[in-house]
């Protein structure tokens, strides 16, 4: 991130070019960064929203668009972004993952595994995809594909903490506690944060 005297002196560049060129792209894509940055979303918005109306093509723009929604609580407009993203980029696989965790956050858990499916089919090292797809399952009370999702996701990636206690949590939801404390344990080990909640419920059957 740049000292805030560059970074004021980097936004008056960026305005001074797109005074002189309005219908420059760049210049406004490079504002809405820098106001990002600097936790000014608003203006960031509209920043990027001319970027893209000056640009067919600006990917990056609905992306980062995307995000500030997220951090908004937008989540339907997290959804829109992305899939405006994913159709100039159609192996943006992170857009597809980004759409599945929006989704999942709307409790609509249909359309998270369908989007999630098409992220881990497009980059199967993306794991908060896989972990956010053992939620899904477990939304539609499929216990047993959530569990089948989470061993795949901990082979993939064994000291992914956040994997290992939802995978944890998808045991205890089979009542198979040995299990649930296995993996709660071995979140732990991975600097993972265990909800003292969810270790309270487990305490007794160890």
């Amino acid at each position: 991130m740049k000292k805030p005297q560059d970074a004021e002196k980097f936004i008056a560049e960026q305005k001074k070019q797109l005074l002189e060129n309005p219908e420059c792209a760049n210049s406004a894509y490079n504002l809405g960064v820098q106001y990002m940055e600097q936790g000014r979303l608003d203006d960031a918005v509209q920043a990027f929203n001319e970027a893209i109306n000056n640009s067919a093509r600006m990917f990056e723009g609905y992306v980062n668009l995307g995000y500030i929604y997220f951090q908004k609580g937008e989540l339907e407009r997290v959804v829109e972004c992305n899939e405006k993203a994913i159709q100039l980029e159609p192996r943006y696989a992170r857009g597809y993952a980004n759409i599945g965790f929006a989704y999942l956050q709307m409790e609509k858990p249909d359309e998270a595994v369908e989007a999630l499916n098409k992220a881990i089919e497009l980059n199967p090292k993306i794991a908060q995809a896989w972990s956010n797809l053992i939620n899904a399952h477990l939304q539609k009370d499929d216990v047993d594909k959530a569990i089948e999702v989470g061993e795949e996701l901990i082979e993939l990636a064994p000291e992914f903490g956040l994997g290992h206690n939802n995978l944890a949590y998808a045991y205890y939801c089979r009542q198979d506690y040995k299990k649930a404390i296995e993996h709660v344990d071995k979140a732990g080990a991975c600097d993972f944060q265990v909800h003292p909640e969810f270790l309270k419920r487990l305490e007794p059957h160890r």
